[in-house]
This record gives C-alpha cells, structure tokens and sequence, in this order.
C-alpha cells in the first residue's frame, strides 16, 4: 500500500509499504483522511518518536475493512474515528486515572504506524464508531478536538469568565469554540497571522488583535490559553492572566523553549499555572460534540492533498498557510 513515511530527521517520502494485518483484538481501517498537526512537524525535526521510520499520522477517520478473530464491537463495513492514544494501563499514572502521563506513552502515528496511509491498524478498543450523518472525510477533526475538551476539564472553567486565546490556528479556533460553548463572558483572540484571525472573527469573537495592548482589559483575563507554543507569546500570555486567574499551555513548544515567571506574583495574586497533554478520557465526548455540529469542518479544514504530496503538505503547514490540512489517500 502507499504511505507517507518520514525516513529520518528532515525527510519525509511518500513509499509503498507492506499492508497491515490486525491482530485477534485490531481493526484495519481504510483511511479516509489523516490530519497534519504540530507532532507531525515534531517527529520531522527528530522529536517526540522514539524511532525513526515511521509512518505519521495520529489524526485519522475511516471504514473499517478488516477485523482480528476476536473483535466484535464493529464489522466491516462501519465508519469509526480513531483514538491513537496507546497507553500501558500498569504504571503509577494509568492506575491513578492519568493514562495520559503513562510511563510508556505511546501512539498511533507516533510509535507505530499511523493514519498518513492508505490503511491503518488499531486497537479495537481505540476506535469510536460515527453517526452516518458525520462525513469520514471530516472526522480527523475530532482528534483535536478531544484534546481541546482535555484543555477545558483541566480549566474547570467557571461561567462569566473572560477569556484570551492567543493564535487562532485550528487549536486556538477549537479553544474558542467550546470558550464560546462554556459560558464565557468574552472570548479575545491575539495572533500576528491576520489569514487566521480574520478567520476567528467570523466564528465570533469579543474582540481580536496582532497585539493584545490594543485590547480593552487592564484588569487582565480570567483565563489565559496559550495556543502557539511559541515562547513571546508564552511570556506575554503570563503576565495578562488577572488576579485568581489561570494561564493553559495548551499549545505544543520545543523541547528548548524558556520563559520566566513572577513567583510573588503568582503567590501573591494566587495564579494557576497548568498544562494539558493530548487526550484524557476526552475522545469520545468530542466524538460526540463533532456529531453534533460543535465545528464546520468546512470553516476548519481549509486543504484537502492527496497523500502523494504529503511532503508538500508538511511544508505549507510549517509555514502556517492555511488551517487544518488533511491528506486524503
């Protein structure tokens, strides 16, 4: 079968690979569309998969078309999202509910094989099956979008709330809309991207800015999610969070990014500082909110690009032209 694989630090090709077989507890899902996310930039550049090759893709949906001896909670022929979230279920973390802090974390399109291909392998257990109302084509939006409502059982956001997302690419535009979904008295968007940001005001915000000085709120903001990973904004985004605040690392920095804190700040004006890692008991409510229509897949998804030019697609996404790119095989 065809597959996009990344070879080694920097180069991605798209090969012929040996088709999978699932074993007694797995399903083959023919891929319908995989996702391009910030890991997939991640694993280019040598981080986060512990071995190199691999073929990527985390973020996929599909029909399944092959199942072990001994599944049979779908059948062939069934459309399913797929959590790739592979976890051990023996460590400290597992046990104590934190599957996703596992000692040996691992993943679909990140460990092993992934969605970047004309089929895909996964636990039984991983797969969602979808209303036949939701587009397959679409539903690799629903693997950020579970991280997303990990993002907001980690807020415990509270109703009347003022809240600033800083980027409004497609995780800062989730963000926004489960903000807007939660009771949020007002939602800002920051981001020098003005593509982007043109495209959170037309899903309605409070108001939007390149820079947040030209916001009206000198008291700061109740909640502060950082959507970029990217360390100005990081620093920035710290020191805007009101008084009783909380600030979310929501989005994916560099292993070496830095910034500096205020600890009498902190103490004194009692800020949460938190992050959120990936999916948590999240993927099936997104599943849930996705079929019903908590996004346009339309507004999200901005490219479709055959699986041939999945180095390509890469490129356009490190260079920030566009919103959710996915690959169709």
């Amino acid at each position: 079968m065809k597959a996009a694989v990344i070879e080694s630090v920097g180069r991605a090709v798209v090969t012929e690979v040996p088709d999978p077989t699932p074993g007694p507890r797995e399903v083959v899902v023919e891929v319908a569309a995989c996702g391009l996310c910030g890991t997939d930039l991640h694993i280019l550049q040598g981080e986060f998969a512990p071995k190199l090759p691999i073929v990527p893709g985390h973020e996929f949906a599909g029909e399944v078309v092959g199942v072990g001896a001994q599944v049979t909670e779908v059948a062939v022929g069934d459309q399913v999202a797929v959590d790739p979230s592979l976890y051990c279920y023996e460590c400290r973390y597992c046990r104590t509910g934190h599957n996703n802090l596992c000692e040996r974390w691992a993943a679909i399109g990140v460990t092993t094989a992934g969605g970047a291909a004309k089929y895909a392998v996964a636990p039984v257990a991983n797969c969602v099956k979808l209303p036949e109302h939701v587009r397959t084509q679409d539903a690799a939006l629903i693997e950020p979008l579970s991280c997303a409502v990990r993002g907001y059982d980690v807020l415990r956001s509270r109703l009347g709330a003022h809240v600033l997302i800083y980027g409004s690419g497609t995780m800062g535009l989730m963000m926004l809309e489960l903000a807007k979904r939660t009771g949020a008295a007002s939602v800002d968007v920051v981001d020098v991207n003005p593509a982007r940001l043109e495209t959170a005001r037309g899903l309605g915000v409070s108001a939007s800015a390149a820079n947040p000085d030209e916001l009206d709120r000198p008291q700061g903001w109740d909640l502060v999610i950082d959507a970029t990973g990217n360390a100005a904004a990081i620093q920035d985004g710290l020191g805007r969070v009101a008084k009783a605040g909380t600030f979310l690392q929501f989005g994916v920095a560099d292993y070496a990014t830095r910034v500096t804190i205020d600890p009498y700040r902190i103490y004194n004006q009692e800020i949460t500082i938190t992050g959120s890692m990936a999916v948590l008991h999240s993927y099936e409510r997104a599943a849930e909110l996705f079929a019903n229509d908590v996004l346009d897949p339309d507004v999200f998804i901005s490219d479709r690009i055959p699986l041939d030019r999945y180095p390509q697609a890469l490129e356009q996404f490190a260079a920030g032209v566009g919103r959710k790119i996915v690959v169709v095989p």
